[in-house]
């Protein structure tokens, strides 16, 4: 049972480095932090940062490292999870180990030395979805170990809302947990830096939840940030995760609250978005500019970065988990730096920021900004090796159990990846335990959070699964839910995969043994899904029958916009939805006969 002990007052805010003037939660308040811009050439690789030559005088370099995404990826990620793809000189590509926040720390600390003016900002996403050793405790390893980072504020990202808005505000201001309690004789302190969520209003106050912004100070010097969550969050949490909430639009926001900041004589200006975009490249330090100024990359931040206004001098974002550092001219025309660290702690962005004593904004033609590596061939940060075995001791009896054993590597890569479909047979093994007529199981991609690795973690041996790395596959605490669809909703729901709100970034579902069919990624829109070639264990699907299906409880609820999966008839509610996974491993394998990777051809896909 987790430890309780009385409430202690909160500890003083660091202030050796920061000047602040703040706003309470739940009103509009005057407090902003540090974001990053930047333009990388491919020659940049990760190290150091680029050197901050301006400090005296008239013009004065703030140095602006950043990431997104972290996820409470406090252990170096595994698998692809944990690699970058870096682009060398002469048109190769070399794969790096990065992430892990021994590492991370260490290389932040680098990039500060000897740059007096240093900000850390952050895109959203640094919670949720999370391994065991954070998301075990919800999340409080994480908050302790950003504090030991020196982050000085951040972004809400979607995943910030996956317990809802109490437990966000819990995470911001301290206490322990309402159902778990505290998990040390310490009373967790919440976080020294804070959340904003400009975008992010309470429905009935219509006053945005946390900050709107937060503004940096250190002598004559002062930068203001602007933190706001993709407007589209509520298709992608639980309805009970965003319940009471409104979001608001992005750009609309962010120049709403520009305006209050040059109101305020705040002119430089950083906005920290959690929403991102797709680069040309997978090499994160591919140059995005070459095709063009904003043609290296597409997607949502794209059309954000065109219409936010010129009175912002840099985007940091995230959401996308891509590594980018791209130019994207503001409505006005003039560059502005756009920048993403990809996930994971795998990358962090150092960018230069000059800044204008005379005018008080920042010469945009002077901004500079690298992405750099999370390399793992520097020192661990003792204090956060101190940390990381400190909640390790606490969930080392749940998280080292064995579960099931593999054959090889089950990636979670692929339109159609092996452990998609092995958690769709899964879930689908579990509901006909609940009822026998259960015809299929649909998992959504975005639920399968990491790759099981054949190669042990830890002490247990290869090819073993424990009970830590399930989690870390299936962190959502998602029920199994079984509901009866007609045939044709089930069609219309296959084909919500590459329509509507995600025709433009198609969401695949994962399925399970027995359902097969065509797509067609040379068509476009519903008609990629090729409706004759649905099948059912051989047989086409009745558009008038009736069929049994089971989903996790966020697409019963219509999330990932597959509103149709939110429109059966007969809910049953299961179990969670890891505890389908840990039942089907335990069945279904042994160390004389591990389970091998499904072969992943149950979708025939036409490019």
């Amino acid at each position: 049972m987790p430890a309780t002990s009385p409430a202690h007052p909160r500890r003083r805010r660091r202030t050796n480095r920061l000047l602040v003037t703040a706003a309470g939660v739940l009103t509009v308040g005057a407090l902003a932090a540090a974001a990053l811009p930047g333009s990388a050439s491919a020659g940049e690789q990760g190290g150091k940062g680029q050197g901050h030559g301006h400090q005296h005088g008239r013009y004065q370099d703030v140095q602006l490292l950043s990431f997104n995404d972290l996820h409470g990826n406090l252990e170096p990620p595994t698998g692809s999870s944990g690699r970058v793809t870096e682009l060398q000189p002469d048109g190769t590509t070399k794969t790096i180990d990065a992430g892990g926040a021994e590492y991370l720390a260490t290389h932040l600390r680098q990039a500060r030395k000897g740059n007096a003016y240093s900000i850390t900002a952050a895109g959203g996403d640094m919670v949720g979805a999370s391994p065991l050793i954070s998301g075990l405790f919800h999340d409080e390893p994480t908050i302790e170990a950003l504090n030991k980072l020196d982050l000085d504020v951040t972004s809400v990202g979607n995943h910030e809302f996956d317990e809802g808005a109490k437990e966000l505000a819990r995470l911001q201001n301290g206490g322990c947990h309402p159902t778990d309690g505290c998990y040390t004789d310490k009373t967790f302190q919440g976080a020294d830096f804070p959340y904003l969520s400009a975008n992010v209003l309470n429905e009935k106050t219509e006053k945005p939840l946390l900050k709107p912004y937060w503004v940096w100070k250190k002598k004559d010097v002062k930068v203001g940030f602007i933190g706001v969550t993709l407007e589209g969050t509520p298709n992608i949490v639980s309805a009970e995760g965003v319940k009471g909430l409104v979001f608001k639009d992005e750009v609309e926001t962010i120049n709403k609250y520009a305006k209050e900041l040059r109101r305020k004589g705040v002119k430089s200006i950083v906005a920290l978005i959690h929403e991102g975009g797709f680069p040309a490249s997978p090499n994160y330090n591919y140059d995005c500019d070459a095709p063009g100024a904003g043609d290296g990359i597409s997607g949502p931040i794209a059309d954000i970065a065109k219409n936010v206004s010129p009175e912002v001098d840099a985007l940091v974002t995230g959401h996308t988990h891509n590594a980018y550092v791209c130019t994207i001219p503001d409505p006005a025309g003039n560059p502005r730096m756009v920048t993403s660290a990809a996930s994971f702690g795998r990358l962090y962005t150092d960018t230069t920021l000059t800044y204008d004593r005379r005018t008080g904004d920042i010469a945009r033609t002077a901004v500079k900004s690298a992405n750099h590596v999370v390399s793992r061939d520097v020192p661990k940060a003792p204090d956060m090796t101190r940390l990381i075995d400190k909640w390790n001791t606490l969930a080392a009896p749940i998280g080292n159990r064995a579960i099931g054993y593999i054959s090889g590597d089950i990636v979670k890569d692929g339109t159609e990846s092996p452990l998609g479909d092995l958690i769709a047979d899964a879930q689908l093994a579990y509901a006909r335990t609940l009822d026998p007529e259960t015809d299929l199981a649909l998992m959504n991609p975005g639920g399968v959070r990491a790759s099981l690795t054949y190669a042990a973690s830890g002490a247990e041996g290869d090819g073993v699964v424990t009970f830590a790395e399930a989690f870390t596959v299936q962190p959502f605490a998602n029920t199994v839910n079984l509901q009866t669809f007609t045939g044709e909703q089930l069609i219309q729901a296959l084909k919500e995969q590459v329509s509507g709100s995600n025709e433009a970034a198609p969401k695949i579902l994962q399925v399970s043994d027995g359902l097969t069919y065509t797509l067609d990624l040379t068509k476009s829109g519903a008609d990629r899904v090729v409706t004759d070639s649905i099948r059912l264990n051989g047989e086409a699907i009745d558009p008038s029958a009736s069929y049994r299906v089971a989903t996790n409880s966020f697409l019963a609820g219509g999330g990932d916009g597959f509103t149709t999966l939110g429109q059966g008839a007969d809910d049953l509610v299961g179990d969670d939805d890891l505890k389908a996974l840990e039942q089907y491993l335990t069945a279904n394998s042994s160390a004389g006969s591990p389970l091998a990777p499904p072969a992943a051809d149950r979708i025939t896909i036409v490019r």
